[in-house]
Formats: C-alpha cells, sequence, structure tokens
C-alpha cells in the first residue's frame, strides 16, 4: 500500500512539473556516487591513512606532517586521491586534478574531479587561498562533469559581481537528478550530496578558508536543507526551491543566516510544497512562515535567470558574498 502511495504521488507531482516545464520529464533512476576517492585502493596498499576514516582536519595535519618533497610525491604518485582529499592544501588539489582530470580542463583550477558515474566537479573562479570571502553554488538537476557549463555560468556570474575579493565554487559534487522524476521528488540523492557537501565545507575550514555562502539552486537547495545543521557556512541562499526538507529556518537547525529567492515566473512556483511518504520537499522556503531572509527576484526570469545581468538577484546575492548585508 504504501509503495502504491508513493507512485500515485510522484505521478501527482511529475505531472504538475510537467504542465509547468513543457513537457521536460524523465524517469531516469541515478545511482549516487559515494565512498572513497578512485585510487583509495593503491593508495591504502602504500600504506597511507585510509581517506574514509579520516576527518578534513585530520587530513590537513597528515599533510602538515610530511615534507614538500613527500607531498609533491603524494601528488605524482596517487592525484585521484589528492586531488578529493576534504582538507589537503588547496595548492596539491589543485596540482593533482590537473593530472586527474586531464587537458579538457587545462588552465582551471579544479578543486575536485570524479570521473565515476556521471562524473562531478568542483571548478574554483578566482584565488581561492587568498579570498576574503568564498561563495558555493549547488546547483540541481542536469548538472555533472559533462554538463556544467550552466553552473559555471552562474559562478563567473557571480564572481564578476562580488569582486576579486571573492572567489567562487561551481560545484557539481554530488549525483544530481536527471529531468524531472521520482530522483527529483525524493530525497535520496540529496541524502548523499548533503554529506558530501558537509565535507567541501568541513575541508574550507580545516585549510583556514572564510565560512562560505551557499548559494543553492532548485533540487540544490534540498542538498543544503538536509546539510544545514552541519555545515561551517555563514550563509544559505535558496533560489528556485521545491523545498528543503524543513517546515521553518528554525528547523534546519544552522547558525547560517537563511536567504531565499523565487521569480514570479519560475515554474518551480506550480509544484505543490509537500511532504508525504517520502515525496515533496516540504514548505516553500519563500513563505512567510517559514522565516528566511528574502531576496528581490521580481526581474528576474524563469527557473535559470536569478544570475542574470543587472537583476536585483543577482545585487543582493553578490552582496551577501561579500558581507555587505546584515
Amino acid at each position: 500500500m504504501r509503495r502504491y502511495t508513493r507512485t500515485l504521488v510522484a505521478a501527482a507531482l511529475t505531472t504538475t512539473v510537467v504542465a509547468g516545464t513543457a513537457g521536460w520529464a524523465s524517469g531516469s533512476a541515478q545511482q549516487a556516487v559515494s565512498g572513497a576517492p578512485v585510487g583509495a585502493e593503491a593508495w591504502r596498499a602504500d600504506g597511507l591513512p585510509d581517506p574514509e576514516g579520516m576527518t578534513a582536519d585530520e587530513v590537513a595535519a597528515f599533510f602538515g606532517n610530511v615534507s614538500a618533497a613527500r607531498q609533491r610525491e603524494l601528488v605524482r604518485a596517487h592525484p585521484s586521491v589528492v586531488g578529493n582529499l576534504d582538507g589537503a592544501p588547496l595548492r596539491l588539489r589543485f596540482e593533482a586534478n590537473a593530472k586527474a582530470a586531464g587537458p579538457r580542463y587545462a588552465g582551471q583550477r579544479v578543486l575536485a574531479f570524479d570521473p565515476r558515474g556521471r562524473g562531478q566537479i568542483a571548478l574554483v573562479r578566482g584565488d581561492l587561498a587568498r579570498a576574503r570571502h568564498i561563495a558555493v553554488i549547488v546547483p540541481g538537476s542536469d548538472t555533472d562533469a559533462g554538463n556544467s557549463k550552466p553552473l559555471t555560468d552562474m559562478a563567473d556570474a557571480l564572481r564578476h559581481a562580488a569582486g576579486d575579493t571573492t572567489a567562487v565554487i561551481a560545484w557539481a559534487g554530488y549525483t544530481t537528478p536527471v529531468g524531472v522524476g521520482l530522483d527529483a521528488a525524493t530525497g535520496d540523492l540529496a541524502e548523499v550530496g548533503a554529506e558530501r557537501l558537509t565535507r567541501l565545507t568541513d575541508g574550507l575550514a580545516a585549510v583556514g578558508a572564510p565560512a562560505p555562502s551557499l548559494f543553492c539552486h532548485s533540487y540544490g537547495s534540498v542538498v543544503c536543507g538536509l546539510a544545514a545543521h552541519d555545515l561551517k557556512a555563514k550563509d544559505i541562499v535558496v533560489f528556485g526551491s521545491p523545498g528543503m526538507r524543513a517546515g521553518s529556518v528554525a528547523e534546519l537547525n544552522t547558525s547560517a543566516r537563511v536567504w531565499a529567492a523565487k521569480d514570479p515566473s519560475d515554474w518551480i512556483d506550480r509544484v505543490p510544497n509537500v511532504e508525504f511518504a517520502g515525496l515533496g520537499h516540504g514548505e516553500d522556503p519563500t513563505g512567510a512562515g517559514f522565516g528566511a531572509r528574502r531576496v528581490p527576484a521580481d526581474d528576474a526570469r524563469g527557473h535559470n535567470g536569478y544570475f542574470g545581468a543587472g537583476t536585483r538577484s543577482l545585487r543582493t546575492f553578490a552582496a551577501i558574498a561579500r558581507g555587505d548585508v546584515r
């Protein structure tokens, strides 16, 4: 009976979304990528500490206790591990991922790269090591290493608007849903994504970087909602959100400031804000009762228009990232 009920709710949610998205939908189920990075077995065989057993602080301590020559050896021998260890020195991660990611990303600062599944990647805009402020963009459906341009376009727009003191991480670091189907209606992929996002912020803290502002789009806001209580972040900004799996800001149990935006033409407004039998993502974060600070977005256009040039939403996002708004 429960399975039947879930199917009915999924059908209702998907039908509603399709009506608002010109028929675009997919039922393609995705398998979340998790666990130790590629190459972990060879790393362990060399007598090195288990990547899955170390916290970000322990990773930072490990690299702090080995010589510069040994660090370079580890990058050469185990680039796919070093490049994905949150808490490792940033310069080593960039060097390792330049090797692991290959020529396609030549010249870019790659903070993380995982070729498994559809591929995951985190690309940095600006000088992450010297930035006074850090922003992380957490995307929604259909984002992966092979389809990251919409995400990097957002990062480029925010970096330009926020200025040189802000570095932006375009974080395609979890398995996103494909299209609008059951994956997008459940929190399964978001739960794994929340663990990976928490690890990212732990890693930034471990290397002494400033606490980031998170900008969470669409299904990415579900990830941020589930991770909120563990995130080392100063702001959580959601936009085009189907819900955060919480009934209010208080239920997120976070010390971060929580912001929300939704423009009048965004089709997400047609998605029911329900959570039933594991389907749906709960209250609208822009609702008056939720308690989030509102980001003006009246001049944004559609579900992907919040970073449009000259929009109030982009100007406000930039001010949040710089810490210019209280």
